[in-house]
């Protein structure tokens, strides 16, 4: 992957994750997070390397037990974790606008 690669990658994964904030939908948080999640790991590595915190990332702070969401409990769990997850992506691109090395760095210039 090239840094514009990963720039343009970043910028449409928060675009969505904005998206995702003022029209939440469960079904394309799950697919967002899969494909933030790769981009993130071919990037930067696997998230076990990251602080612990990134481990709450999708876990609601009012857990629901034992029955379904809500519509409102399910739009508000999606606005959580896509702003958690879209703030993960913008450091994730500044670091790459900024220069720093990735893993999957394959050449190509910064922004």
């Amino acid at each position: 992957m090239t840094r514009h690669e990963l720039i343009a990658s970043n910028r449409s994964l928060v675009a969505e994750g904005e998206r995702l904030q003022a029209d939440p939908s469960l079904t394309a948080l799950r697919a967002w997070i899969r494909a933030s999640d790769a981009l993130l790991a071919a990037a930067w590595g696997s998230m076990d390397r990251y602080h612990l915190v990134w481990l709450g990332v999708g876990r609601p702070r009012e857990q629901v037990r034992g029955r379904p969401m809500t519509k409102a409990e399910e739009a508000d769990y999606v606005c959580e974790v896509a702003a958690q997850k879209t703030a993960a992506l913008r450091m994730s691109l500044k670091a790459a606008e900024d220069g720093m090395p990735f893993v999957g760095e394959t050449g190509g210039g910064g922004a």
